[in-house]
């Protein structure tokens, strides 16, 4: 269990509680050369950890309870878009131009799932909403004037770099300077005093208001997390730019969910809603979360949205033959994809994916236990609230603040 011990550490857990983990290891599951299904357990360990240390402080009900982790349950969890089915219906998970293209110099990753981030691709391209227009166009076009054109017209792209590459770019140099887990305390947000949960372990995070400001599958997964474990949580979306139904019906069990309109005198509900939350979760980019009380860095990328299937290909993880994730299909995780997108003639780096969206499902449960460790950190010991980062390097969530995420790191590419 060292990959947990090292994430129980950075989240300021106590070591000895290690001891009430175990695992039940399933090597067929989430494979990959990369260390796939060992980080996802170690994230799912560390939060039913935390949800376990919470809940032997609110009942009062003495030790923790025993964890068990279930590989199998884990992989079912990290790919749980796979197994919803909406009036019968499989969800479409990878809208047509949201996959892998060739271009002149090498790879680029699109995503177009939203509608506003497929017109605005289309309008940095010059093209009409057609998949072989937008190979012709990309194909003229190197990676990197690929990636910054659509990032400057407020769309998704990310070029293909190597491990290597990214390890010398300014971003990855800014990340990996950082440990896994940073933690503030924020004197200027008060405690609120959770009453007991009597004797159920099952709702240690009954009582506690959380206000959900996210989308794109880490931050829901997170505040999907906090509501199975007894958290009331409030999804909020901007009228102008809804969630895509079929991830909402995904990740948005348990939650309370509305839309509201900052630019049309919302804003007065909204620091309402902010007052009389316990947690705020929010997956904008840095600086665009006001009122947290959490400090604010400038990244070389800070500016730039994204999300785990884009990251992982500007980070090194998508590079198949030098990173040894298996190559797939265009859109999808996995053999699902199909060959839809990758020609025979390859240059010598090819894209690879990882067998679920591992990045974005990782990076919410360890946000939620980054949740469960502050409260419990205030139940037993009091004081004011608390401000994590979890690094990732190009996308962010926040718990009282801001909560970036990194999953698998520079340590899963050796």
């Amino acid at each position: 269990m060292t990959d947990l011990a090292s994430v129980w550490s950075a989240l300021g857990g106590d070591p000895a509680l290690l001891s009430r983990v175990s695992a039940v290891e399933r090597p067929g599951v989430l494979h990959a050369r990369l260390p796939v299904r060992e980080r996802a357990r170690a994230c799912v360990g560390a939060c039913a950890l935390a949800a376990a240390e919470l809940a032997a402080l609110r009942t009062g009900g003495g030790g923790v309870p025993a964890v068990r982790v279930d590989d199998g349950a884990v992989a079912t969890a990290f790919v749980s878009e796979r197994h919803l089915l909406v009036d019968g219906r499989a969800p479409e998970n990878f809208a047509p131009l949201s996959r892998f293209w060739r271009t002149a110099d090498g790879w680029v990753r699109t995503h177009a799932n939203y509608p506003h981030h497929r017109a605005r691709l289309l309008t940095a391209l010059g093209v009409p909403d057609d998949p072989e227009a937008v190979a012709a166009a990309l194909a003229r076009r190197s990676a990197r004037e690929v990636e910054d054109a659509v990032y400057e017209a407020g769309g998704l792209a990310v070029a293909l770099r190597t491990p290597s590459e990214w390890a010398a770019h300014p971003q990855g140099v800014a990340v990996a300077s950082r440990p896994l887990v940073e933690r503030a305390r924020l004197d200027s947000a008060p405690a609120r005093v959770l009453a007991p949960v009597g004797r159920d372990p099952l709702l240690p995070a009954a009582g506690l208001r959380v206000l959900d400001l996210t989308r794109v599958i880490a931050g829901p997964v997170a505040t999907r997390t906090l509501a199975l474990l007894g958290a009331e949580v409030l999804r909020l979306d901007p009228p102008g730019l809804p969630e895509l139904v079929d991830q909402h019906a995904d990740t948005g069990f348990g939650k309370r969910s509305a839309m509201l309109d900052l630019a049309a005198g919302g804003r007065q509900v909204f620091e309402e809603l902010l007052a009389a939350a316990d947690v705020v979760v929010t997956g904008y980019r840095p600086g665009r979360c006001r009122g947290s009380g959490c400090p604010r860095r400038r990244w070389p990328r800070g500016g730039r949205g994204g999300g785990g299937a884009v990251v992982g290909v500007g980070g090194g993880r998508a590079v198949g033959r030098a990173a040894g994730v298996r190559q797939s299909g265009a859109g999808g995780y996995g053999d699902r994809g199909g060959r839809r997108g990758l020609d025979s003639a390859s240059s010598s780096v090819r894209p690879g994916v990882l067998p679920a969206q591992a990045l974005d499902h990782g990076s919410g449960y360890l946000l939620a236990a980054g949740v469960l460790r502050a409260v419990a950190e205030q139940v037993s010991v009091g004081g004011a609230g608390w401000c994590g980062s979890l690094w990732r390097g190009l996308r962010g969530g926040c718990w009282r603040g801001r909560f970036l995420g990194r999953f698998l790191g520079r340590r899963g590419l050796r």
